[in-house]
């Protein structure tokens, strides 16, 4: 697992470096959003050894950078700072930048970042790799993130204007698209290379503009979940470069395909085998208990796969956003899809999350369900075959602030992400609930101007 850098890292990354200017460090709050501080190549060491102060409310922000008060972690504690330490393996490059820049994520010390070490998503999420590896099973991961490509121009067009490269309507697939896109992925993998994120497989989605890339699955756990967040990062850093928009919505556009994250899971015994592996696509009981665990989980746990207003928009029947806690083998009309291929690769496919997720909370969430299923040694039924959006079982929550009281109110988030946690989280969700909701939109007055 991933922990705090050591000292030897960041003196070697500056030897090798000595052009660096600036290096920006970065934590994730709660939102997938990057925040911290830039720091000169002098100030690093010291970032290293000492750590670096972070003031507490910034644990307690909304989407927008708004304070939460209800978190409790503003005037109650003074606003006081908490202590943060780089992730080992994260201080790279930042190839698509001008000015020679690196970058490092931090993290909160569990101590030392208190009190806002209790709403840190990454320090959350080990806690629960960390259940499963005390159980002697050590989770596999990939994740897998769509977005849109727009005209960087029109940002501030409502709608944007997705890039579509051969002409006006989007070809599925279409190699002719990715090669169109030539300079943008040529660059993309090449900063990919210099920060050592296993990118591979391009595609263009079902949307115009709409592509995925994907991440070669990682033995650590934690480690996939880093090159997640710097992925993103990254992607959005190069198409700015090539005068673009990377946009991670999860329902950018009505009338098309949204974006997912699909996070890709296995289980290694001590001795690093698959216990996923059969000859059967349909796999082991031990897939099956955690298959029924995240099943039974994911309604609690919608809150975190779908954290806005948008997330919403793109379940729909026959949109390849799932709408009930679905399991089958090869369908990608279901949530759990276990993808066929030799035994040894045999793993589980979560479809739920849309791209506009935090990388670190879907995949606690998701851990969580399995542990929860290998517990208690629960049964998913039969897998679903043909039309899975034509189920019996119960549909997610398909409205926001039912899933963020679900998720408040739900004894099994809270036994995996602490009271505390739970409390912080759906606290800065209520606060970007009533201040969306308080807004008077252009659709307000398209539809009640003159008819009410």
């Amino acid at each position: 697992m991933q922990t705090r850098g050591t000292l030897e890292e960041a003196t070697e990354f500056l030897a090798r470096h000595p052009d660096i200017r600036h290096i920006q460090i970065m934590l994730t709050d709660n939102n997938g959003v990057l925040r911290g501080k830039s720091i000169r190549p002098s100030e690093l060491t010291a970032v290293y050894a000492r750590g670096r102060p972070l003031p507490s409310s910034i644990a307690a922000l909304t989407l927008n950078g708004e304070d939460a008060d209800e978190t409790g972690l503003l005037w109650e504690v003074g606003d006081m700072d908490c202590l943060v330490f780089p992730v080992a393996g994260t201080l790279v490059r930042c190839p698509w930048l001008n000015t020679p820049t690196a970058q490092v994520l931090v993290m909160l010390d569990a101590e030392l970042g208190l009190p806002a070490a209790m709403a840190d998503p990454r320090l959350a999420t080990a806690r629960v790799v960390n259940k499963l590896i005390a159980d002697g099973f050590h989770p596999v991961m990939a994740a897998e993130l769509e977005f849109y490509l727009m005209d960087g121009a029109s940002v501030h067009e409502r709608p944007p204007r997705p890039v579509i490269p051969r002409g006006k309507h989007p070809h599925v697939y279409s190699i002719e698209e990715v090669e169109a896109l030539e300079g943008f992925f040529d660059d993309l993998y090449r900063c990919c290379d210099v920060q050592g994120l296993p990118a591979e497989t391009a595609i263009s989605e079902f949307g115009p503009g709409q592509l995925e890339i994907t991440l070669t699955h990682r033995a650590d756990c934690m480690r996939a979940l880093d090159e997640a967040i710097m992925y993103r990062r990254l992607v959005k850093g190069v198409a700015a470069k090539h005068g673009l928009l990377a946009c991670f919505m999860a329902k950018p556009f009505a009338n098309y395909s949204g974006s997912g994250m699909h996070l890709h899971l296995s289980l290694t015994d001590k001795h690093g085998d698959n216990v996923f592996a059969a000859d059967d696509p349909a796999g082991t009981p031990l897939l099956r208990h955690v298959i029924a665990g995240m099943a039974k989980t994911a309604a609690d746990g919608m809150a975190m796969f779908a954290p806005h207003a948008n997330s919403y928009r793109r379940f729909t029947t026959n949109s390849y956003a799932p709408v009930a806690p679905t399991w089958g083998v090869n369908n990608r009309t279901v949530s759990l899809r276990v993808p066929t291929g030799p035994a040894s690769t045999r793993h589980i496919e979560h479809r739920i999350a849309g791209a506009d997720a935090n990388a670190y909370l879907t995949a606690a969430t998701v851990l969580a369900g399995a542990h929860h299923g290998l517990k208690y040694h629960l049964d998913p039924g039969a897998p679903t075959t043909g039309d899975g959006y034509h189920t019996s079982a119960p549909p997610l929550p398909r409205q926001w602030l039912a899933a963020i009281e679900q998720c408040g109110h739900s004894p099994f988030m809270r036994e995996y992400f602490s009271d505390r946690f739970i409390e912080i989280y759906t606290a800065v969700k209520r606060t970007e609930y009533k201040r969306f909701m308080s807004e008077v939109t252009a659709q307000d007055y398209d539809w009640y101007l003159q008819m009410v």
